[in-house]
């Protein structure tokens, strides 16, 4: 059975993140797409212009809408931006109680650009995050969330995983691409035991959208897989693998985006 996958998030008009990349993973990676927007967002790869935040009880209403119809076998959450919306999401996860919830925390775009209000963050992880059958904060975000200093090392990075335990969620991916080294490491707190995954780093400027993109493939592949551990573990390999066919696309001046259907391309 092809799952249903719904992701809940603001747009990128250039297509590398938010929902537009989440509707490509899903795609690349044998799910049903469907969306629900949480603001319109002026951007591209050089960075972020304007932000147009739909009203929250639009936003409940295109809940209800998908809900009401359709199966839904996992669902992403991405760029929220203010209080009401967050609040307005975790009550309709509360009433339609999807089965999987993959959180990515965002914050900041590549760019810099803020996307959380500051006011916000601390809704976000008191009212969403213990809602979530998983989070993927990368270091600032879990910064953000914890309240301290981004960390700078291995030691510092594993000491944030479990800091991050106690926020209510069973399920970690701390995701370690901001420290320096020839590697990219993560780690995966999944019900009091540790896991660590290793790729390699990739040489390219063309990173925009990967954490939206390594969310949406996780959402995509644990109802498909049957265990959280199986589905991180190909959702990273599937990263890898859009980073490295990354450089054979043209778009934009900046940071472009990942390569999602370099596989079906190719053949």
């Amino acid at each position: 059975m092809i799952p249903n996958i719904l992701t809940i998030a603001g747009t990128d008009p250039t297509g590398g993140a938010g929902i537009q990349a989440d509707l490509k993973t899903f795609s690349a990676l044998g799910g049903y797409g469907m969306s629900v927007v949480t603001a319109l967002v002026a951007q591209n790869t050089r960075g972020v212009d304007r932000v147009f935040d739909v009203p929250a009880d639009f936003v409940r209403a295109q809940l209800d809408s998908v809900f009401a119809d359709a199966r839904v076998d996992a669902v992403k959450i991405g760029m929220l931006g203010d209080v009401d919306v967050i609040k307005t999401v975790a009550g309709a996860l509360d009433d339609h109680s999807p089965p999987h919830v993959v959180l990515d925390p965002v914050m900041v775009a590549k760019s810099g650009d803020r996307l959380l209000r500051p006011d916000a963050v601390a809704t976000l992880r008191d009212v969403l995050v213990p809602r979530a059958s998983l989070i993927t904060p990368n270091l600032p975000e879990a910064a953000d969330l914890l309240g301290e200093p981004e960390a700078t090392t291995a030691d510092a990075m594993a000491a944030q995983l479990h800091r991050l335990g106690v926020l209510g969620v069973s399920r970690i991916l701390l995701k370690g691409g901001h420290l320096r080294g020839e590697h990219s490491t993560d780690l995966l707190l999944a019900d009091g035991t540790v896991h660590r995954f290793d790729a390699e780093r990739v040489d390219t400027v063309n990173t925009h959208g990967t954490g939206c993109t390594l969310s949406s493939a996780i959402a995509t592949l644990r109802p498909q897989r049957g265990d959280w551990l199986t589905a991180v573990s190909e959702a990273k390999a599937y990263l890898t693998g859009t980073l490295r066919h990354a450089d054979e696309l043209d778009v934009g001046g900046g940071h472009g985006p990942v390569h999602h259907f370099h596989e079906l391309w190719e053949r």
